[in-house]
């Protein structure tokens, strides 16, 4: 068990087979990570924009057209990683073919759709007497926007970017056909690297033999998996509870 949990070797093919599930949780989170250093600042930034600055005209148009984005079969921006933000990655940055980066770049626009559409319904949801109050008091739209209604409706937020990160760490399409399926220890995103759920996609479809020791690892790093996701909601609901305590 505890060269499960902390071992840094997975090599389930070779002999001695080694099952340290480090570096598929090091993939995990490094993916999952990036994604969110790209999407959350976008969909929150996007979401304010629609709720407190863009005319009705542009909110009808560009709203519908973001949340067109969620449609989309991940397996088109699996495709796209590969054909087209790899190629780019290796020839600006030297990338290998199959990277961390190019998954992350289109995760994190995949979340993109999530975090705005739930960020945005939270800002819109803010009274607007907060809204009245900050004018009579002598602020502008941008200090109201940043002073009130954020703050206002932060636990929404909160949720909308929490939401989005658990949908990064739990996509498996462009991770499988992007990232590489090579459990590394290394934190170049240039590189290949591996997640948890692309190791079980992948282990999922082949010959292996029921109850074999490769076989119940599929089970294993579910497990772990499922911890992570539990262990991330936890979290979201003390944040949301202390969230919600504090601006009431």
């Amino acid at each position: 068990m505890w060269e499960f949990l902390f071992g840094t070797d997975w090599a389930p093919d070779f002999f001695p087979r080694r099952f340290g599930s480090v570096p598929l949780v090091k993939g995990t989170f490094l993916i999952g990570i990036g994604a969110s250093i790209i999407g959350v600042p976008i969909g929150i930034g996007t979401a304010i924009y629609l709720s407190e600055f863009a005319a009705d005209r542009v909110r009808r148009v560009v709203k519908p057209a973001i949340e067109l984005l969620a449609g989309i079969p991940s397996i088109i921006f699996a495709i796209i990683a590969i054909f087209v933000i790899s190629p780019l990655l290796q020839e600006r940055f030297g990338a290998n073919v199959y990277n961390a980066a190019s998954a992350m770049i289109m995760l994190g626009v995949m979340v993109i759709p999530i975090i705005t559409t739930l960020a945005e319904d939270a800002l819109r949801a803010v009274p607007r007497e907060i809204r009245e109050g900050s004018y009579a008091l002598g602020a502008t739209k941008w200090e109201t926007t940043w002073r009130s209604v954020v703050p206002s409706a932060s636990s929404g937020i909160t949720a909308a970017i929490l939401l989005g990160f658990s949908r990064a760490i739990g996509e498996t399409m462009v991770v499988v056909l992007a990232a590489g399926l090579v459990p590394t220890m290394t934190l170049d995103i240039l590189q290949p690297s591996e997640t948890i759920t692309a190791f079980i996609a992948g282990r999922a479809g082949g010959d292996l033999p029921t109850g074999s020791v490769e076989y119940l690892s599929i089970f294993a790093v579910g497990t772990v998996l499922f911890a992570i996701t539990f262990l991330i909601n936890v979290i979201a609901q003390y944040v949301l509870a202390r969230q919600r305590r504090r601006f009431g």
